[in-house]
């Protein structure tokens, strides 16, 4: 089966620090909300349960208890890399319509077919997504709707993401939509940043370092 050639989206720390950054820090109060994102509302329940399906999916995948409990000392700080890719999936998604951008269901089935097919299987695919990036199974087709959106959005705007150029103008269509949607994290969830968002403890398929292959790989327990 043919490869797919994909836009891997390479976002060092010093090449985001050229893109302009966004906070908010949660001025007013929002009762239950985790995140306020536009006029969408993301709520501590709705951040927790996201969560547990991953706890629960780690649970599943590593019966052994020692092994369990370290890996749920790597991902330590899941809650707030959790909201931070919630929001900031909310934002590409916003960033991406603007520029109409969209993805069928087609391109998201032919993706996962290919990667399926590189990681060896369905099984082993699952898991490698949720060993790298603490995405559940059942997300998995939602995650692979935003790697789709980043790389046709990057297209449409003619950056190359192997650029700092590029990633300057893919990073400065994300800021506008982040000002558009007045993004506002409660604080104990921290502050809204673009920049930070991108560093490791907020893991996203679509913000990788550049590789031979782009595809994630299964860690070894």
């Amino acid at each position: 089966m043919h490869r797919r050639r994909r836009t891997a989206l390479a976002l060092s720390a010093a090449a985001v620090t050229a893109a302009p950054l966004l906070t908010a820090c949660g001025s007013e109060a929002h009762p239950g909300a985790a995140a306020v994102v536009g006029d969408e509302r993301i709520t501590v329940s709705q951040l927790e349960s996201r969560v547990n399906e991953v706890r629960d999916a780690q649970r599943a995948a590593i019966p052994d208890e020692q092994q369990y409990e370290q890996a749920i000392a790597k991902s330590g700080g899941l809650t707030r890399s959790t909201l931070h890719t919630m929001v900031l999936d909310k934002v590409l998604h916003r960033a991406a319509a603007d520029a109409g951008v969209s993805v069928s269901r087609r391109e998201i089935q032919t993706l996962r077919a290919g990667l399926e097919q590189q990681q060896g299987g369905k099984k082993a695919f699952e898991q490698g997504w949720l060993q790298q990036y603490s995405v559940a199974p059942a997300r998995l087709n939602d995650s692979l709707r935003t790697e789709i959106e980043a790389q046709k959005l990057a297209k449409k705007l003619g950056a190359d993401m192997n650029a700092p150029e590029g990633q300057a103008i893919f990073w400065k269509a994300l800021s506008k939509a982040s000002r558009e949607m007045d993004v506002d994290l409660n604080p104990r969830y921290g502050k809204w940043d673009v920049k930070k968002s991108q560093r490791a403890d907020a893991k996203t398929p679509w913000v990788r370092e550049v590789s031979a292959d782009a595809s994630p790989k299964p860690q070894q327990a």
